[in-house]
């Protein structure tokens, strides 16, 4: 097995929170590898107190004259420094999500390169962000407007792109010009903690980007509920979205939530089934189906059920499931044993309801994976549409099949869940792909591809799948205010 420089890391590591440019310790919180069960960090479990402290640093930074001070320009110049710095350790960056989401090493350095692309577009908006005027409202009067950061912003990020997602949100928040008060996942902090060091190397004042590491109830909570606070963008699930959209309404926070998914990839008869195969396995597989857009539903057209079928079970038989620093690895392990036990019983649940076990099904019977919390590749076929397994978001590598006999039928099985935020559609008829395109519920809708994107197309959800969105100029926009100033320069006409 061939290892990565960057598995040697020297492990366990220990993290303390970065307030102000500075680590703070606290009692520890430990992270033990889910490929391994091996000790891999000590993170400070943290307080509300700990929010506090973090929380006031960004504010005072926030509102120092040296940040007031500085353009728009001059934060895409630091953003560009960022940029470089990330390019410059996305290896390191990269290890330390393998390690600790579980993922193999060469998907999360992928992570990172779309991350840096994040920083670059979030440097762009900076450099290029316009005004309006408003002048033919009444003589002697005129009106600008232009959009001013919220102040102090709360990221919460999910455990399942760590690094990504961070970047997906924090670039945006500076660009704006915001401070920032992050809090990552108690499972994948390491590098949050570690990009957080380079934002202060990049040139930003100390205290504008903190992170304090703990659990939801505690610190997720203080952070929504702070009063200094004026922005929360969280992704995760949409139980825990629900919660918070609850704390925030008593202070009346904006909130942005991007919330759990149950992509469907729909495929008419006229596809290229090939593709669409390939398609499949890639958007339900990829991340272990850790991600919130996994396609976790295959809807086919039963004309070509049976083809589609065998191509996807075809493929799925050749992903390997292995440790992250086996450059070979297709599948890493899910994030936690307990994970392992929900995905069992809802691919239990689905065969219970009638569904059939095409493939795969439980661990993997490799001796050196023995100790991780590994669940192979599954496809389960005949799955009812009222299937806890057709409903509910699975987040592992497990792949439903439901056929359907025309093109109504299947976008309403499509629309049929609580959730959307994404599917997919494959069609050769483009005609066909618009009109079906235009009647599935989801923020993001792919026409013959699937888990595709770009930092200047903004992304999220609706339904169930949340609101707000990342990236792109909406996702800057997630971090201003609207803000008119008017002048009158000649007296009322009465």
């Amino acid at each position: 097995m061939t290892r990565t420089i960057e598995s040697d890391l020297t492990t366990p590591r220990t993290f303390g929170h970065h307030v102000a440019g500075r680590s703070l310790t606290g009692p520890p919180l430990q992270r033990f590898a889910p490929a391994t069960g091996v000790l891999v960090a000590e993170y400070a479990d943290g307080s509300a107190d700990d929010v506090d402290a973090a929380v006031r640093a960004a504010y005072a930074t926030f509102g120092s004259t040296r940040w007031q001070r500085t353009s728009a320009m001059a934060r895409a110049e630091l953003l560009d420094n960022l940029a470089a710095l990330v390019a410059e350790h996305q290896k390191k960056l990269a290890w330390l999500d393998a390690q600790e989401v579980g993922k193999p090493y060469r998907f999360a350095l992928g992570d990172l390169q779309q991350g840096v692309a994040h920083v670059k577009q979030a440097a762009a908006i900076a450099r290029t962000l316009r005004g309006e005027s408003f002048t033919g409202i009444s003589p002697g009067y005129s009106v600008i407007a232009d959009r001013r950061p919220v102040g102090v912003a709360g990221l919460i990020l999910p455990w399942n792109f760590p690094a990504l997602i961070a970047l997906q949100k924090l670039p945006y928040a500076l660009a704006a010009g915001c401070a920032v008060v992050i809090k990552p996942s108690e499972f994948t902090s390491s590098s949050a903690l570690e990009l957080a060091r380079l934002v202060d190397a990049a040139g930003f004042p100390p205290g504008l980007v903190n992170v304090v590491t703990g659990t939801g109830p505690v610190v997720g909570s203080a952070l929504v509920e702070h009063p200094l606070v004026r922005y929360v963008s969280f992704t995760g699930s949409t139980a825990t979205g629900r919660s918070v959209l609850k704390a925030a309404a008593d202070s009346v926070t904006r909130v942005g939530v991007e919330l759990g998914g149950k992509t469907a990839n729909v495929v008419l008869a006229d596809a290229d089934l090939e593709a669409a195969a390939e398609g499949v396995v890639f958007g339900a597989f990829a991340n272990q189906g850790e991600s919130c857009v996994a396609s976790s539903r295959l809807l086919v057209d039963r004309r070509v059920a049976k083809e589609v079928v065998a191509a996807v079970i075809k493929r799925v038989g050749q992903l390997k499931v292995g440790l992250p620093d086996d450059p070979h690895s297709d599948l890493g392990a899910l994030i936690h044993p307990h994970h392992v036990e929900k995905v069992v019983r809802l691919v239990d649940a689905g065969i219970a309801a009638g569904g059939e076990l095409l493939h795969g099904g439980g661990a993997p019977g490799e001796e050196h994976l023995a100790a991780g919390a590994f669940y192979q590749p599954t496809v389960v076929g005949a799955v009812d549409a009222e299937s806890p397994l057709f409903q509910e978001e699975v987040f592992g590598p497990v792949l439903s099949v439901t056929t359907f006999d025309d093109a109504d039928e299947a976008i309403a099985l499509a629309n049929n869940t609580p959730y959307g935020l994404a599917h997919s559609l494959w069609t050769r008829d483009v005609e066909r792909a618009f009109s079906l395109s235009n009647r599935l519920e989801a923020g993001t809708v792919w026409v013959n591809t699937c888990s595709d994107g770009s930092p200047a197309i903004p992304f999220g959800g609706i339904k169930g799948s949340g609101f707000g969105r990342e990236a792109g100029p909406e996702g800057f926009n997630e971090f201003t205010e609207y803000r008119t100033v008017q002048f009158r320069t000649e007296r009322r006409q009465n």
